[in-house]
């Protein structure tokens, strides 16, 4: 059983207002994930208490595109593996992208529980609103985060071991050589079972705190989850 919390917090919400329930209301919703006793539980093999944050190839990954004034399409899970771009992809060319993060946990008693997948749907909305992009509604995006973690169930740690990290995507796939939105877009979702981000947990750790350059400046795109906040 996948569960999540039931509240938003106050500055979710306050940019929700300003994006508006038109993503909401998008058509074309996913199918609703399938319940958690129609996968196997057999759990991957793999050393979990040396479980470190690295990327580990696990076996499913979600899947849809739309165009540029369209709606994405149900979608569905492919098996793991590499996607095919133009060199003249509007993300390889303009940054045009957007990523997520959210988890997957394994409880003691087995269940399976993610860590606010509508919270996360949100700010992909309103990073898609800032990026001149389309995105999946709220259901599309939370049905995909669930059918990726049930599809890689036997990737999730268990109990106390680490998570599954999920790693939604949404890229503006379409060539285009001007400087303008892509054509076409594509939503997907991969997963990785992780341990702890920093190598020591939740020991104190040494900061180096940078004063030349800035990763966000005013009436930037450092509010949102952008691809190209992160290269520089």
């Amino acid at each position: 059983m996948i569960q999540r919390a039931a509240c938003f917090p106050r500055a979710l919400l306050s940019s929700l207002q300003k994006v508006g329930v038109r993503y909401f209301t998008a058509p074309a919703a996913l199918t609703s994930a399938q319940s958690s006793a129609d996968w196997d539980y057999e759990s991957a093999d793999y050393d979990w208490d040396n479980l470190g944050f690295k990327l580990i190839q696990t076996d499913y990954m979600f899947m849809t595109r739309c165009s540029q004034y369209g709606n994405f399409e149900k979608g569905q899970l492919n098996p793991y593996g590499n996607i095919e771009l133009s060199p003249s992809a509007g993300v390889l060319n303009y940054g045009q992208g957007l990523i997520e993060g959210t988890k997957a946990y394994r409880r003691d008693d087995g269940r399976t529980f993610l860590f606010r997948p509508h919270e996360s749907a949100i700010r992909m909305q309103i990073g898609a609103e800032r990026m001149c992009m389309p995105s999946p509604s709220t259901q599309q995006f939370v049905d995909a985060v669930k059918l990726t973690a049930l599809a890689n169930n036997r990737w999730i740690p268990p109990a106390g071991k680490g998570s599954l990290y999920i790693r939604p995507l949404l890229i503006g796939n379409g060539p285009i050589l001007g400087v303008a939105p892509a054509p076409e877009y594509t939503f997907l979702v991969y997963a990785c079972p992780v341990g702890n981000y920093l190598r020591n947990g939740t020991q104190p750790l040494t900061l180096y705190v940078e004063e030349e350059h800035h990763r966000a400046s005013r009436g930037g795109a450092g509010g949102v989850k952008s691809i190209t906040n992160y290269g520089p």
